[in-house]
């Protein structure tokens, strides 16, 4: 039985991470709006929460995840100004940034909150930076960890003050169906338009340029009108990307799938078109794990998705150590149906199976699960499918399974998605 190829790592965050230094903004032309679906009355409730918090009469630390979770920060006053907040722990914090070149601005404190009312004429694409000495002295510079709109640069994260330009967002602690709650990030095109929604697996690896291999840089392949929903994974993944279980060397994972797409369709879904509206067309993605898990999601709500993507995706899972029903033969048993794929792999492999389970999958030299995707490809193809109709099988020889191999050949499936 040949060792299926799984992408355990994850990616650190970058909410707390040490940079190099300030952000300049020069390598980046985002500017800003307001993020959609917040309305005047959470805004000036929000300034209400966090002037309770700087007046000590509401824990902080709960005042920041509501307003993070409401129209996040910075917070617009109903003088225009901006309210910036963070534990950011002991120092001599300031808040720096384009508006006021850098040269940073002294933050009051109140108990564990550090706070700042700043006035930004031009909130507009403002870059800035919580920095830890007011006079740059062997700075630390952080981005703001609870910042709705950011992005990345040569000195890392860095966070805007408001966004129209393509930028991304974040949302925090986002759970439900008994699973972990986890960060959303998701990628706006310019002006926040858009008609095709894509919600990706792994999320932490999907723009980060300090993430695993190069993470897989996807923003410079999108094509326009393309929102992306990047979904962290947990601790659990092995758990929740799976839609049984199976053994590694005798220990026994999986079995969450099920949980996770209904976490993906029921709760995250809903609460990203409540923000951002809805899209004419969705779609599920991702590699290794998460193109099976993509795969589970497109089989197991088929009404809700418009397209399935599974680069590299585990599709042998069931049938490593254990017999239990991989995902191409349950895609096989539902038949023709609504919800085109795009399946590929690198790697390589002579696909023969030697041990009667029904899966081709014992060739020990096989690689990037190229022969798992090649008969699943087949599977579908013998049941209806149409080769560059509603299914796509893309074979990449010799490709790594690593986010620097799915980088490069991304813009595939990403094109045809956009052309649905």
């Amino acid at each position: 039985m040949t060792r299926f190829f799984i992408a355990l790592s994850l990616a650190a965050c970058t909410g707390q991470d040490d940079v190099l230094g300030p952000t300049t903004g020069e390598t980046t032309s985002t500017t800003t709006g307001t993020t959609t679906g917040t309305t005047p009355a959470t805004v000036a409730n929000d300034e209400a929460l966090l002037r309770q918090a700087i007046a000590g009469k509401a824990d902080a630390a709960q005042t920041l995840s509501t307003i993070a979770d409401q129209d996040g920060f910075p917070v617009q006053t109903s003088t225009g100004t901006f309210l910036f907040a963070c534990l950011c722990g002991d120092g001599d914090w300031s808040l720096a940034g384009d508006h006021d070149g850098w040269a940073g601005t002294s933050l009051s404190r109140q108990g564990d909150l550090w706070w700042a009312d700043v006035d930004i004429p031009s909130p507009d694409g403002s870059l800035y930076k919580f920095v830890d000495s007011i006079d740059n002295t062997d700075a630390t510079w952080i981005a703001d960890p609870l910042a709705r709109r950011y992005g990345y640069d040569d000195y890392g994260e860095y966070s805007l003050v408001r966004a129209t330009a393509a930028h991304l967002e974040r949302w925090l602690d986002v759970g439900g169906q008994g699973l972990d709650p986890r960060e959303l990030r998701v990628w706006l095109p310019d002006g926040g338009s858009f008609t095709h929604a894509l919600y990706a697996q792994d999320g932490q690896n999907l723009f980060d340029p300090s993430a695993s291999w190069g993470g897989w840089r996807l923003q410079d392949s999108l094509p326009d009108d393309v929102m992306v929903v990047g979904i962290d994974n947990t601790a659990a993944r092995m758990d929740e990307y799976t839609h049984t279980t199976d053994q590694l060397d005798g220990v026994t994972y999986g079995g969450l799938g099920d949980a996770y797409a209904d976490l993906l369709t029921d709760i995250i879904r809903p609460k990203i078109e409540a923000a951002y509206g809805t899209a004419d067309v969705n779609g599920v993605m991702g590699s290794s794990l998460g193109g099976l898990i993509s795969a589970t999601i497109g089989y197991r709500h088929p009404e809700s998705w418009d397209m399935v993507i599974s680069m590299s995706g585990t599709m042998g899972w069931g049938s490593i150590e254990l017999h239990n029903q991989t995902m191409p033969e349950l895609w096989q048993a539902a038949g023709h149906g609504d919800v085109p794929i795009y399946i590929d792999s690198g790697g390589s492999g002579d696909c023969y199976d030697s041990d009667g389970d029904g899966v081709p999958d014992d060739d020990p030299t096989a690689s990037d699960n190229y022969c798992e995707n090649a008969w699943m490809a087949e599977l579908l193809a013998g049941v209806g499918y149409e080769w560059d109709i509603d299914l796509w099988h893309w074979h990449e020889p010799g490709a790594e399974h690593n986010e620097a191999a799915w980088a490069d050949r991304v813009w595939r499936p990403l094109d045809l998605f956009a052309s649905l």
